[in-house]
């Protein structure tokens, strides 16, 4: 059977307790928690990578995952578990650099990205040139992804059509005196990654509350922002809005906006642009 290409990724679960423990030879009893296990005080983190190729047209396999779990447990762990104790201080762009080239160095696993979620809804992540190469001469650049929330009403109603027809559409979000919603964003801009990186987290969250959150939160979209003033706030609508607000700030601050990711529930998310 003939096979394309595909990505796999792979979650690594870990908690580093903040003392000097033998942590390393505790028993495996439920790493789908995460091992080593949180038996005192410390970090969570959770490291995924990710692979690329084609799968084995027999095994239908493109790596075994157990080949994955070790690599990033004898060679990111122990570099993550130092900088936690010795070096706290470190960037977590640049902890997350040394543990990508620390894999990478150690295998011949297609591995195209390696990330690190430090927060249930903050990530960083490195793609394939800059998990290669010499931070001395060559430019590399660490991916940001971080979630903010902002609570907004809309009425979905297109003044071009009747209101049979906006109710037929909208059916109960056409209410003429709207509902609400709690809109989770997650936004992903690029950024260089260098030894002591002028573009971070703070600054990242700073842009968006300026330009967005602050903007929309406890507003009715369709009556209170501007940009919806000809424009039906759909998720669609809001997600392109939020990044066209975003864009300039970020490029004026050295980051490059990938793009933005707007929930409207937990079933219903758009993403702007694709």
């Amino acid at each position: 059977m003939s096979t394309h290409e595909v990505e796999l990724t792979r979650t690594v679960r870990c908690c580093i307790p903040l003392d000097e423990t033998t942590w390393t030879n505790q028993p495996r009893n439920n790493t789908f928690a995460g091992w080593p296990s949180m038996t005192g005080i410390g970090l969570y983190a959770e490291l995924d990578v990710t692979v690329r190729g084609r799968p084995d047209p027999t095994t239908g396999y493109l790596v075994g995952i157990q080949d994955i779990d070790a690599l990033v447990r004898s060679r990111a762990l122990p570099i993550l578990s130092r900088t936690v104790r010795e070096r706290p201080t470190t960037p977590a762009e640049c902890a997350l650099r040394e543990m990508a080239r620390a894999c990478i160095d150690h295998t011949d696993l297609p591995i195209v990205r390696f990330g690190w979620r430090l927060t249930p809804f903050y990530r960083l992540e490195l793609e394939t040139a800059s998990m290669t190469a010499d931070p001395t001469t060559e430019p590399a650049t660490v991916l940001y992804r971080q979630q903010f929330e902002f609570a907004a009403a809309h009425r979905l109603h297109c003044d071009d059509l009747s209101d049979d027809e906006n109710r037929r559409i909208f059916g109960k979000c056409n209410n003429r005196n709207g509902h609400g919603h709690n809109y989770r964003l997650e936004v992903i801009v690029e950024a260089p990654l260098t030894d002591r990186p002028a573009f971070g987290l703070g600054r990242l969250e700073a842009i968006v509350r300026e330009h967005v959150v602050d903007r929309f939160d406890h507003t009715n979209l369709s009556l209170d922002v501007e940009e919806f003033a000809d424009c039906n706030p759909s998720v669609e609508h809001i997600a392109r809005v939020c990044h066209d607000r975003l864009i300039n700030p970020l490029r004026d601050a050295g980051a490059a906006l990938r793009n933005v990711t707007v929930w409207e529930t937990e079933k219903t998310a758009c993403t702007y642009p694709p």
